[in-house]
């Protein structure tokens, strides 16, 4: 049975349109070529007719991408090696310099970052890289928007995730630390000290300046002292109290 040419050439019709067909997903665009040309605008999402080999399509997703960047060795400006390693948040808004401008856009928006990272984290202290870490993300997060804006990516942003110290120099920052804290404790103690002996120096003299206070105070601390059992006390007798008798026998 003879197979007729139409019907070939239709099943072939059939076959290339269906190859044809392509369906983007709306976070999806796709770029089109037309022989070797860029056409004016990127296509998607939904059906998109690709009609090879004259066209040659190149999807590109809008969706922001997580980049980790590997562990990086930097040299503070104060001379202290570290490892730090970033995570960065960006995303396409042109799919088409991302395409045309860049060969890979996410090699070299990797690259890209570890250099700046080295860069920008080379020239603060370790101090400030420990503590004023926000700033430095808002820093690199700025530098890394301007430098890959050419290729319609928009960084929105950059965390320093892990600073890795040397043994030695986290075994200093642990003694400094428990200085500090040392430190603290003794001000506290003087402070206290101090505030103590100031108002000793107040009820010294309110004792001063009442006539048998003294008296009174004395005979209180022997109350307190006749509450413990099995002791000998030996206790000065205050000569207010002497006195006291003594004109008290005389009247």
């Amino acid at each position: 049975m003879d197979i007729s040419p139409i019907l070939v050439l239709t099943a072939v019709l059939v076959l290339y349109a269906l190859s044809s067909v392509h369906i983007l997903a709306e976070y999806e665009r796709g770029v089109i070529f037309r022989l070797g040309k860029l056409l004016p605008q990127a296509r998607g999402p939904g059906l998109v007719l690709v009609f090879r080999p004259i066209d040659r399509m190149v999807r590109m997703s809008l969706r922001t991408v997580v980049l980790d960047v590997p562990p990086q060795d930097i040299i503070t400006r104060d001379n202290v090696s570290v490892k730090v390693n970033a995570v960065i948040y960006f995303r396409v808004l042109d799919p088409k310099r991302a395409v045309v401008e860049v060969e890979d856009f996410m090699y070299a928006t990797s690259q890209l970052a570890q250099t700046t990272l080295r860069s920008v984290l080379g020239q603060a202290e370790l101090d400030d890289l420990l503590a004023e870490r926000d700033r430095l993300n808002q820093k690199l997060q700025q530098l890394l928007d301007e430098q890959t804006d050419p290729w319609g990516i928009k960084v929105s942003a950059v965390e320093v995730k892990h600073v890795d110290l040397p043994q030695d120099m986290q075994r200093a920052m642990a003694r400094q630390a428990e200085a500090e804290r040392e430190k603290r404790a003794k001000i506290i103690h003087a402070e206290g000290e101090l505030v103590a002996s100031e108002k000793l120096a107040q009820a010294a003299a309110v004792l001063n300046q009442e006539t048998g206070a003294m008296t009174l105070r004395y005979l209180q601390t022997l109350t307190d002292i006749a509450a413990e059992q099995n002791s000998t006390i030996v206790f000065p007798l205050p000569i207010e109290l002497m006195g006291s008798l003594a004109r008290g026998g005389r009247a």
